[in-house]
C-alpha cells in the first residue's frame, strides 16, 4: 500500500469513528453524564471512541501530521493514555468536549469537512 493510500484510509476511518462520536453527541449531554446504565455506556462507548482515534492518528505518516501543525497530536495521545491508564482520574465532562468539539474540529483540520 502506498503512503496516499494509507494515509486516505486511515482519514477514511476518522471519518467514520468521528461519525460514532456524533451520534453520541446526538444523544445529548444529560444522557452522557446521566448516573444510569445508559449513561455508564455512552460514557464508555465515549472513552472508546477517543481511544480508536488516537489509536488511528498513531498510525498517521510524521510528515503528514508536519504538514497540519494546527493539531495538537500529542495531547491526542496524551488524552489516550489518560483514559487508557488512570480511568479513575477521566473527567466525563471533559470526553463529552472531546466528542462534541475537538474530534470534529479535527477531522474539518485534516480531512476538511
Amino acid at each position: 500500500m502506498t503512503a496516499p493510500d494509507k494515509v486516505a484510509r486511515l482519514l477514511d476511518d476518522l471519518v467514520a469513528i468521528a461519525e460514532d462520536a456524533a451520534h453520541v453527541v446526538s444523544l445529548g449531554q444529560a444522557a452522557y453524564l446521566a448516573d444510569d446504565a445508559q449513561g455508564r455506556l455512552l460514557r464508555n462507548a465515549g472513552e472508546r471512541i477517543v481511544i480508536k482515534v488516537s489509536t488511528v492518528v498513531e498510525k498517521l505518516p510524521d510528515g503528514f501530521k508536519a504538514e497540519h501543525p494546527e493539531v495538537e497530536w500529542v495531547k491526542i495521545q496524551r488524552m489516550r493514555n489518560l483514559i487508557a491508564h488512570h480511568d479513575d482520574k477521566v473527567q466525563a465532562d471533559f470526553v463529552w468536549a472531546t466528542l462534541a468539539h475537538r474530534i470534529p474540529g479535527l477531522i474539518a483540520d485534516v480531512v476538511g469537512r
